[in-house]
């Protein structure tokens, strides 16, 4: 990386782009940006952050400090017609995906943690983070997510960690196919699952980057991971089950909570070692073998790693409790594909109180590709006397097919029994769910790319309020 040139970040404020800007101003390199959301007067405090680190934001009219010495950066979701990159290409400045920049700072650190897999990354990669920084090993995290375990009042979008030890730990992507760009030292792969790509492109994607790996580790539990497994030779790879004997790391005992949830994990040859974590579900049991794992090929004692994994408080937007009044509790959670969704389901229904869910989908393309899935998921995972509300897909401009709506969702629900309704505007489906509510209830809010879910869900909260 060359430090006489700025770093311009087309979609600054976004997910995967933020965390990076961090990383790269922490470098020692001069960093600027822009953003449509900041354009459209969206999530003020993210872009007030971002200035109090100063680094310069400026309108996406292609307007901000562009020229030679300049590298523009893009996420997947920057189309060539916004302006700051008709910008680059006029003034000849070099572009460079979002992807791309994370690739090579990633390769080039001496211990490279790439945390792979349809569903779970951002909570494996802030587990594998804090397990690292606990140990004192200054790891870099970068992540996809706000890691709570790192926020402070100075930091409160903590979506990156800013180390100067040896290990790299980085959420990859495969729904752009941008895995292809890593070399990880450690290849943690949670799960496979149709999501944004065919399963045979998936295949691939995860095949190769496991080969790459000097060490894996896999998921006896999932089908397709257990099938790369198979092809992994056993000094190359770390494995991981809910119960399969045949696992190097194998989780027993497993007590849920409400707000938690308890197990002991016991390695090949070895004695059971309890676990507890704050976050819920079973599925961050699997997180968490998964980091324990990740762990131990970084050199850490179970025992070790498995009392960090006490202290480690969560991900923003993963099951997050908003607050609870007159009785309902509002829970802010990322689920956008089936898994996801099923996954903060079956953890919901552990214990009592009829759930109100409004989900928003991450987009028509999503929706086309995971109709079926999603249909089949909603059904089969709400129980009776729960209602499903969805508004129209967020859309923040660009050409988009919308061959499948929300309406295709709710009326396939509706067809398998269960209560589901549609409302074009979100507004509108907040109101129903408000009118629905009663004390005991959970009041779920659901859904990806779109920062302003978190502070509809806490508007919920609010006006929930009088009534307590």
């Amino acid at each position: 990386m060359r430090r006489d040139r700025l770093y311009f970040f087309c979609g600054i404020g976004g997910s995967g782009m933020l965390p990076l800007a961090l990383i790269v101003q922490s470098r020692g390199h001069v960093v600027a940006g822009s953003d449509r959301a900041l354009d459209q007067g969206r999530t003020a405090a993210k872009f007030d952050f971002l200035r109090a680190r100063g680094i310069a934001l400026y309108p996406q009219d292609g307007s901000g400090p562009i020229g030679q010495d300049t590298i523009v950066v893009t996420s997947a979701a920057v189309e060539e017609t916004v302006p700051d990159v008709q910008a680059a290409r006029r003034e000849g400045a070099a572009l460079m995906t979002r992807a791309e920049l994370l690739a090579e700072l990633f390769n080039s650190a001496p211990l490279s943690i790439g945390i792979a897999g349809t569903s779970g990354k951002s909570t494996t990669t802030g587990m594998v983070g804090w397990l690292l920084h606990r140990a004192g090993r200054r790891p870099t995290v970068m992540n996809g997510a706000v890691m709570r375990n790192f926020v402070t009042p100075d930091l409160p979008f903590a979506s990156a960690l800013v180390g100067d030890g040896e290990p790299f730990v980085a959420e990859v992507d495969e729904s752009d196919g941008s895995i292809a760009r890593y070399t990880p030292k450690i290849a943690a792969i949670n799960n496979i699952a149709l999501d944004h790509k065919s399963m045979e492109e998936l295949r691939r994607l995860f095949s190769d980057f496991t080969a790459k790996a000097g060490m894996a580790v896999l998921n006896l539990d999932n089908d397709e991971t257990a099938r790369l497994a198979a092809d992994v030779p056993a000094s190359r790879r770390l494995t991981y089950s809910l119960g399969n004997p045949a696992a190097d790391l194998v989780a027993a005992d497993i007590r849920p909570a409400p707000e938690g949830i308890g197990f002991t994990v016991r390695e090949a040859g070895g004695s059971p070692v309890p676990v507890s974590l704050k976050v819920p579900g079973r599925h961050n049991v699997a997180n968490a073998l998964a980091a324990l794992a990740t762990a131990k090929a970084c050199g850490m004692a179970l025992s070790e790693a498995a009392a960090g994994m006490a202290e480690f408080a969560g991900i923003r937007r993963r099951l997050e409790i908003v607050g609870r009044a007159g009785g309902v509790t509002v829970i802010d959670d990322f689920g956008h594909n089936p898994d996801k969704i099923a996954a903060t389901l079956e953890t919901l229904h552990e214990f009592p109180g009829r759930l109100l869910v409004l989900f928003q989908p991450h987009g028509f393309g999503p929706l086309r590709l995971m109709k079926d899935g999603f249909i089949s998921c909603f059904a089969g995972h709400l129980n009776p006397g729960d209602v499903l509300i969805m508004p129209d897909p967020v859309y923040y401009g660009g050409t988009v097919e919308r061959a499948v709506t929300s309406t295709d969702i709710v009326e396939g629900v509706k067809a398998r029994g269960r209560d589901a309704r549609f409302f074009p505007a979100r507004q509108a489906c907040g109101e129903e769910l408000l009118a629905l509510a009663r004390p005991g209830d959970r009041m779920v809010v659901m859904g990806a790319r779109d920062d302003t879910l978190a502070t509809f869900a806490q508007g919920l909260l609010a006006q929930l309020a009088p009534a307590a």
